[in-house]
């Protein structure tokens, strides 16, 4: 007699979903499908499959790089701020060709004396003064048109590089402190005096130039050259103010020793924090000064 056997029950075993006719129990880590071999990839966990290999390499490829010191940004990206610093100075000075008197209430000044009798001047409260004096420029005085001239080219010539390798706000805070430090030294030594110009921030970014050149291993001859002439020029030229021409360039030169040489770990601390320490000490430099002579 003979008996009839049940067949073996079907187990269904998993396949690679790019190879059916491969049995795998392994899993892609992204998607989850079962791959071969042939077919994984290894990741920081597990096994991924081609596919997700390739998309995410496609997301990496599309992340903007960085340069070296740090800034986020393709390299052939728009000199946004520089642009629109020149802008505003050539904006500025349209004004003043039609009201002389903007220079008269936005030029650098300590504690002066308009001929109407008004005490005016940071001294005064009028703060502001610092930083808008770095938008203005020579009218009719012994440089005229000469002095925007000279300061837009500057600024069109160093500008785009250094916009491009610090990335937008690094270079505008750079910018920023530099024409900063040229007017706070002036009302530290010459408190009477007045002064308007960019002068002061071109010179930062001169400074931050050769630094940030040879840390990068670039020529820093040009650059050099081109301080050195300028800095013969403020010394021998009559109603050239020394003091902001100085001032701007050691601020942004020690501005520019953080952002070049900060330790990559350390980089966004001190990155953000150098100019806000620097931007501390000048208003600290101001307020007793401030005291001083009131």
């Amino acid at each position: 007699m003979s008996t009839e056997q049940s067949p073996a029950p079907e187990t269904s075993v998993p396949t690679c979903y790019r190879h059916p006719g491969r049995e795998t129990y392994v899993r892609c880590t992204r998607c989850d499908r079962y791959i071969c071999p042939e077919c994984m990839r290894d990741a920081a966990v597990g096994h991924q499959c081609v596919e997700c290999v390739a998309e995410g390499n496609r997301g990496a490829r599309s992340a903007a790089p960085r340069t070296v010191l740090g800034a986020r940004g393709p390299a052939a990206a728009m000199p946004v701020v520089t642009y629109t610093l020149i802008g505003l100075c050539i904006l500025m000075y349209i004004v003043e060709l039609a009201s002389p008197r903007v220079v008269l209430d936005l030029e650098m000044v300590g504690l002066g004396v308009t001929h109407q009798g008004e005490v005016v001047g940071v001294a005064e409260g009028e703060w502001y003064r610092l930083v808008s004096t770095m938008f203005l420029h020579d009218r009719d005085g012994s440089l005229g048109f000469t002095h925007i001239l000279f300061n837009m080219w500057a600024l069109y010539a160093v500008g785009p590089s250094l916009e491009q390798v610090l990335g937008r706000w690094r270079y505008l805070a750079l910018y920023l402190l530099s024409g900063l430090g040229g007017s706070v030294l002036l009302y530290l030594v010459e408190p009477y005096g007045a002064a308007v110009g960019a002068s002061g921030a071109i010179f930062g970014l001169f400074g931050a130039y050769f630094v940030i050149g040879r840390r990068l291993g670039a020529p820093t001859g040009p650059i050099l050259f081109l301080l050195v002439i300028n800095l013969a020029i403020t010394f021998s030229v009559k109603g050239i103010s020394w003091e902001g021409h100085i001032g701007g360039l050691v601020v942004g030169a020690l501005i520019a020793l953080a952002f070049a040489y900060a330790p990559a770990a350390q980089r966004r601390l001190l990155h953000t924090g150098v100019p806000v320490v620097m931007l501390v000490a000048l208003a600290t430099l101001v307020t007793v000064k401030t005291l001083a002579l009131t």
